[in-house]
């Protein structure tokens, strides 16, 4: 498990489920020569993006982290 928590939330789950979705429907369509199907899986996939998306700034995403201030900014003790 990760420990940064990176995609452990509702809006990944729910955009990657959407867009997997779309990665088998125009799978499954481009085996059957349907060109209408296919991009309809297509535009499922960027929904899944977009739905993921939406839920982020809804709050049902993660927060970005903070990195840690760089070592060279904070303030050394001086020997002397």
């Amino acid at each position: 498990m990760s420990s940064s928590g990176h995609g452990h939330t509702p809006a990944a789950w729910t955009g990657v489920i959407i867009s997997f979705i779309g990665f088998c429907v125009a799978g499954a369509f481009m085996v059957l020569a349907n060109v209408t199907g296919f991009w309809a899986g297509i535009v499922l996939i960027g929904l899944g993006a977009v739905v993921g998306g939406v839920m982020r700034l809804a709050g049902l995403g993660s927060e970005p982290k903070r990195s840690a201030a760089p070592v060279a900014a904070v303030a050394q003790p001086q020997e002397g």
